[in-house]
């Protein structure tokens, strides 16, 4: 059994919100970028139990990161659009699709999952001795809708 690399786990931003999605590879200049999935818990421990009881009741997901600004990467020059406009509500919502490229192709296509999102951004700026960054959380929304995405075509079916 062979393990995964992290660049088989791949997140593409549709930059096209309001119009045909255009999906674009975010991950140029980001180091490290993981889903946090935030378990929403509800905890019981009647009179008579030494041990409570914890139920899982939801998720808040979220995928907090720093990238690098970089002006000629339209993944980056979307978000600083969101930065310098600081847009809010549904002008600050979009989808990603989360692509398992560890997992089996089919027609060049893998698993994948839709998922809306809003994007908060954190911070910008950085130490004089560093590049210039930004940093992001992408907030998921809802439940995503299951799939395949192909990276090649960018088309999510």
């Amino acid at each position: 059994m062979s393990s995964a690399a992290r660049k088989d786990f791949t997140i593409f931003i549709n930059t096209t919100p309001s119009s045909t999605a255009t999906y674009v590879l975010l991950g140029k200049g980001i180091s490290e970028l993981s889903i946090e999935y935030n378990a929403q818990t509800t905890t019981e421990q009647d009179i008579i139990s030494a041990t409570a009881s914890t139920e899982i009741t939801g998720y808040q997901p979220t995928a907090p990161f720093t990238v690098k600004v970089d002006r000629g990467d339209p993944a980056c020059e979307f978000l600083d659009d969101i930065r310098v406009n600081r847009k809010i509500l549904g002008d600050a919502a979009t989808d990603v699709v989360l692509v398992y490229q560890y997992e089996a192709e089919t027609s060049g296509a893998y698993p994948a999952e839709q998922q809306p999102i809003s994007i908060s951004i954190d911070n910008f700026g950085g130490a004089a001795s560093d590049p210039l960054s930004l940093g992001a959380t992408l907030n998921f929304r809802g439940d995503a809708t299951q799939g395949t995405f192909n990276p090649t075509t960018k088309t999510f079916s």
